[in-house]
C-alpha cells in the first residue's frame, strides 16, 4: 500500500518515538541490568511521548519491547534475566502514534565483548543498510533480501529464513513480507509511498531456529549467537527515508 504524505507524517512521529526508545534502552544496557529494567525504560519513553506500544498485548505478548540475549534471535520476553559482561542483546521496539506504527531493532554489546560477537553485530547492521539501499522506486522488493544475504554470507554468517520483515502502516505487520534472503523471485515492484520494516536476523552459526516453551522466544538451533537490526523505511522519489533514525 502506498501511504499519503499526511500518513507518512504520522509514521515519522511514531518513528521518532521508537528512535528515542532505542537511545534510552541503549544508554541503560550494562552488566547487572535485567531485561525487565530495560522494558521499564522503554515504557517510560512511551508514556512521556503519549504513544502506545504495538507489542504489548499483541497476540498476548506481555511487554513493550523484546529483549533477546546471545542465542535468542527474536521475541525474547523481558524478565529477571541479568545481562552479564560479554553478552550481546537485541532490543526490538515499536510505537503507535495516531494509529500509525513504527518498528525498529538493534543489537548491542554488554560491556566488553569478544571480537566474534563484535563482528557479528557489525555485519548484521551492514546487511540492514545494504537492504535499505534497495528500497527505491522501480526496484523489486526481493532485491532487499538478496543484498542482506550477500553481506551476511560473505562474512561467513547465516540468515534466518523463518522470520522476515514486512510492510507496515496502520498495522505493525502488513503484506507483503520482506525476506532477508533471495527467495527465487523478484517480488513486487517498489513505488513511492510504500513503507517497509526491514529486519535481518543473522546467526553466527547455522540458520536453524527453535521456538522455546514460552511460545515467543526464538533461539538458534545450534546455540550460536544471533544479531538483529531493523528500521522502518519509506520509499521516496529521493531514495529510502529511514523513519526510525534518532
Amino acid at each position: 500500500m502506498r501511504r499519503r504524505p499526511e500518513e507518512l507524517a504520522k509514521m515519522r512521529r511514531a518513528g521518532r518515538v521508537v528512535a528515542e526508545m532505542h537511545e534510552a534502552t541503549r544508554a541503560a544496557i550494562r552488566p547487572g541490568v535485567t531485561t525487565a529494567e530495560l522494558d521499564a525504560v522503554a515504557r517510560e519513553v512511551l508514556e512521556r511521548r503519549g504513544a502506545r506500544s504495538n507489542f504489548l498485548g499483541y497476540h498476548g505478548y506481555p511487554a513493550v519491547i523484546c529483549t533477546s540475549p546471545n542465542e535468542v534471535i527474536v521475541h525474547g520476553i523481558p524478565g529477571p534475566r541479568v545481562l552479564e559482561e560479554g553478552d550481546i542483546v537485541s532490543i526490538d521496539c515499536g510505537a503507535i502514534v495516531e494509529g500509525y506504527h513504527g518498528d525498529a531493532a538493534y543489537t548491542a554489546p554488554v560491556g566488553e565483548v569478544d571480537e566474534a560477537s563484535r563482528r557479528l553485530i557489525e555485519v548484521t547492521e551492514a546487511s540492514l543498510w545494504a537492504g535499505i539501499d534497495q528500497l527505491r522506486p522501480g526496484n523489486r522488493l526481493h532485491e532487499v533480501g538478496r543484498a542482506v544475504q550477500r553481506v551476511a554470507e560473505a562474512a561467513g554468517f547465516s540468515v534466518v529464513r523463518e522470520y522476515v520483515g514486512h510492510a507496515i502502516g496502520t498495522a505493525m505487520h502488513e503484506e507483503p513480507q520482506v525476506p532477508n534472503y533471495w527467495p527465487g523471485n523478484p517480488g513486487p515492484l517498489l513505488k513511492t509511498g510504500m513503507v517497509f520494516a526491514v529486519e535481518p536476523m543473522v546467526n553466527a552459526g547455522g540458520p536453524g531456529t527453535v521456538l522455546l516453551a514460552d511460545g515467543w522466544s526464538v533461539v538458534t538451533a545450534d546455540g550460536s549467537r544471533s544479531a538483529h537490526f531493523e528500521h522502518t523505511i519509506a520509499v521516496t522519489d529521493d531514495g529510502p527515508e529511514v523513519l526510525t533514525l534518532p
